[in-house]
């Protein structure tokens, strides 16, 4: 990878490409910076360390956002509605015949469906922005300006601005992919998260200063585990299933066709991050609730049944729960799964070997061939699956071996979200400069 990176920066133009990613990256580091007006700094960070705990929505948000949303500054919001808006537009790409059209359309369909995802994505940032100007002035007391004129006008700028910074951060990613390296939006994510690895670095450090002849130890193996972890998802990254495909011969004129052998590569974690993130949102419900409407401290015999109810299922979703643990897995299992079977259509896939004359060594074509490369989808979508629920649980079985790991508890879909970014930018990398030394028509 460094060698990659190297190559690249010795080429001109990529190193332009470079640059110019880099002065984005760090616009987008200085909006993360800057505090929107009309609000109680110290009242926003005190709520955010008390109730964004226990991977709630909030705490899941303030990570995919480097953590400006506990900051309460104008890339508060970040890229998450655009997240949002590009997975709900992907599920209705299934479900709506005419989004579908406009997806095999090619580049044209492409273009309007980046247009439809913009606009939904504005719609959400708005929606998301007034509920997070609503939480500030109800529940965090964080509003310096509520009632009369004063106070329309705060809720207006403070609206204002926290919709306009994730207008800006997702302009930033369009103009990464027009005249930097590419992969925009992945790579502002890259960065936020990125932003928040020192924090995690401060809180090993005040352990060991707290109690220098434990943690010295747990820290030192949870540094070995997080490289172990890295090394892991690279190669899981990179792993495939190979089906071998042959190409029958023919011959037409004096001239003979076909006759090839190749493969269809099937990746082992295909989906990516995306059903960890599902999971994650679904999880994360419950204990945002909880925020809005308080729960009851202990199961006493004076509470009411319901009461005891909402009790332990509050408890029942907080990630030091073996139970939150469990169901956490099973999700993610369920949601790759589901994200597999929407990208991969194995009748499609039988069909066009079958039209190019194509097929599987030791296996009929068409109803066979499908059957067969379902049933190696399905093998490899577990052993996928499988990966991601140990990359998800592992940090939440160390909070649960110490509490005061808590904060780490989402460092595994940190660590493989900046690992396939990572991955995914020096694959870019790569494919530019592979066209560079392509010889022309005239060369």
């Amino acid at each position: 990878m460094f060698q990659t990176l190297r190559n690249a920066w010795s080429v001109p133009e990529i190193r332009k490409k470079f640059l110019y990613t880099l002065m984005m990256i760090i616009v987008f580091r200085i909006g993360s910076a800057i505090t929107v007006p009309f609000l109680d700094m110290a009242s926003v960070q005190a709520w955010m360390e008390t109730n964004a705990t226990d991977g709630n929505f909030m705490e899941y948000l303030n990570i995919l956002t480097g953590g400006a949303l506990s900051k309460a500054t104008f890339f508060s919001l970040s890229i998450t509605p655009y997240i949002n808006s590009s997975i709900i537009i992907q599920l209705l790409t299934y479900a709506l015949p005419p989004l579908e059209r406009l997806q095999e359309e090619g580049e044209e369909g492409r273009k309007v469906l980046n247009k439809i995802t913009a606009c939904l994505a504005l719609g959400l940032s708005l929606f998301m922005s007034i509920a997070y100007y609503l939480t500030m002035r109800n529940s965090m007391n964080a509003v310096t300006h509520t009632t009369g004129a004063e106070g329309w006008f705060a809720a207006i700028v403070i609206v204002a601005c926290f919709t306009a910074g994730a207008s800006f951060v997702v302009w930033m990613g369009n103009r990464i992919n027009d005249k930097g390296i590419g992969n925009g939006i992945s790579m502002l994510l890259f960065a936020g998260i990125v932003a928040r690895f020192p924090v995690d670095v401060g809180t090993l450090i005040t352990l060991i200063k707290t109690d220098a002849a434990k943690y010295f130890f747990v820290a030192l193996a949870v540094a070995i585990g997080f490289v172990l972890m890295i090394g892991f998802i690279v190669f899981m990254n990179e792993a495939e299933r190979r089906i071998p495909i042959q190409y029958a011969k023919r011959v037409v004129g004096r001239k003979q066709f076909g006759g090839q052998n190749t493969h269809i590569p099937i990746k082992v974690c295909m989906s990516g991050v995306m059903p960890i993130i599902f999971a994650m949102a679904f999880m994360s419900l419950p204990s945002t609730i909880s925020m809005f409407v308080k729960p009851i401290e202990a199961v006493t015999e004076d509470t009411a049944w319901h009461q005891n109810l909402y009790f332990y299922f509050v408890n029942f979703f907080k990630t030091t729960s073996w139970g939150y643990a469990a169901l956490y897995l099973v999700l993610i299992i369920a949601f790759n799964y589901f994200y597999v079977a929407m990208q991969y259509n194995p009748i499609e896939i039988a069909n066009q070997l079958r039209q190019n004359n194509g097929g599987i060594p030791g296996i009929r074509p068409g109803k066979p061939t499908s059957d067969y490369i379902q049933r190696v989808l399905s093998k490899i979508t577990l052993v996928g699956a499988i990966f991601l629920g140990f990359i998800a649980i592992l940090p939440i079985a160390l909070a649960k071996f110490d509490p005061a790991l808590q904060s780490l508890s989402m460092g595994g879909t940190s660590i493989l979200i900046v690992v396939s970014v990572a991955l995914e930018t020096v694959r870019t990398l790569e494919s530019q400069m592979m066209m560079r030394h392509h010889k022309g028509f005239l060369g």
